[in-house]
């Protein structure tokens, strides 16, 4: 091998190391979690099929907000859809090639979105018409799917003429999942209202979507502060955490609080956050509070803010981790629900909020804030609030993860 080709070699090796590694999408505290879709052929038609198509969310926090899931595909050759309940593509397309009946997309590449809530019944179908959103499987597991059916034409007609779809994208409602091909599976078996009978899907097929933070987001979305009883000091979430006020790529600017022209609460859910003026220029801030210290017990605030004008968070969840939740006797404000990872001890946490109590994180201004509270049993063998263990090792928000202060910027006991 010569000089230059082991000079090249060193090279990629060195930029391989230094880039994003796959693992960069795996989640460890959720190593399954995943998005499938599910596309049951449930009748053959003249030219064509009816299908079903479902969205599973199999993610333990991470969910879709508002304004919802966008679900695309290429078709393999030149199929149409001549009707849809439950859902509707974003654009028809050209269909001048057709006489008479006009399909409703002929679009070569679709875009199908989920209707909103109060749809006329005669255009529903079940897990359809919530405007896009699905929950996460923990947190609202009845609604951690969305489906939609249509009739496909000018395509194949039976299990072996069939056309699968390709370059299926999904979008929620940017980007972040990567979809793989579509793969045909065993049909799918439905059970009956009274469960006495089963019938199945004449043909299925699935497509996994994994999700990656560095897909999703330019930059992070959320970071932390930290702070104690036992110390003045207050870790701040770190300068530029989410983006700098002079070039920030989170947003095209901020507002200032103060300012006469802050925006009303009518501009809500856009894609492009639109952040209060801070040294971090986070859409989310969480405080971490160490606030009591007993005998038997010690006690954490968290504080979440909103500071990003364009987002209502409905369905705002927190995963945090933490050696001490084996010892976790008390939640204040949230739900809870430990959270299996490949640990073999409970370090993990899911809090969510109480429906029709806090489970809305409105947007920034005075309505912008929500505060939990945590009571551990203090075990004498681990407990310290020395060299900042009792502060989290992770949190995530809304399954992205957040950023936390150095080390050397914790309120440590002198």
């Amino acid at each position: 091998m010569s000089f230059l080709s082991k000079s090249t070699l060193l090279l990629l090796i060195v930029l391989c190391c230094t880039s994003f590694t796959s693992t960069e999408a795996y989640d460890a505290l959720d190593p399954n979690g995943n998005i499938t879709i599910k596309w049951d052929v449930m009748a053959w038609t003249p030219d064509g099929y009816v299908a079903v198509v479902t969205i599973y969310n199999y993610q333990q926090y991470r969910h879709i907000e508002a304004p919802g899931w966008s679900l695309g595909w290429t078709w393999a050759e030149h199929e149409v859809i001549w009707n849809m309940v439950g859902g509707l593509t974003t654009e028809q397309g050209d269909c001048s090639r057709f006489q008479g009946e006009i399909p409703y997309s002929c679009q070569k590449s679709p875009t199908v979105v989920d209707l909103l809530p109060g749809t006329p019944y005669n255009q529903q179908i079940a897990n359809c018409c919530k405007g896009g959103v699905i929950s996460s499987r923990v947190q609202d597991p009845s609604n951690a799917a969305s489906s939609f059916q249509l009739a496909v034409g000018a395509a194949g007609t039976t299990n072996k003429t069939v056309r699968i779809p390709k370059n299926i994208t999904l979008n929620t409602p940017g980007p972040g999942y990567t979809c793989g091909p579509a793969k045909i599976v065993r049909p799918t078996r439905f059970l009956s209202a009274d469960k006495r009978r089963v019938t199945q899907a004449l043909m299925t097929w699935n497509i996994t979507c994994t999700y990656s933070q560095f897909l999703a987001h330019k930059a992070p979305t959320c970071c932390v502060s930290l702070s104690s009883f036992h110390n003045k000091t207050i870790a701040p979430c770190p300068t530029c955490s989410c983006g700098c006020r002079k070039n920030n790529p989170v947003s095209r600017g901020c507002v200032d609080p103060k300012s006469p022209h802050v925006p009303g609460p009518g501009q809500k859910n856009i894609i492009t956050p639109l952040v209060q003026c801070t040294s971090h220029m986070c859409p989310i801030k969480i405080q971490w509070h160490l606030k009591l210290n007993y005998k038997h017990y010690w006690r954490v605030t968290i504080t979440i803010t909103n500071l990003n004008y364009h987002m209502n968070y409905t369905h705002w969840n927190l995963v945090v981790q933490h050696p001490n939740f084996d010892n976790l006797t008390q939640v204040v404000g949230s739900k809870y629900k430990a959270l299996t990872s490949l640990s073999t001890t409970n370090d993990t946490a899911m809090l969510w909020g109480i429906k029709h109590y806090n489970d809305v994180l409105m947007q920034a201004g005075r309505y912008g804030k929500v505060h939990l509270e945590l009571l551990f049993r203090k075990d004498k063998a681990t407990f310290t609030s020395k060299k900042g263990w009792a502060f989290p090792q992770r949190i995530y928000f809304n399954g992205d993860s957040c950023v936390l202060p150095p080390p050397d910027a914790y309120p440590l006991v002198a």
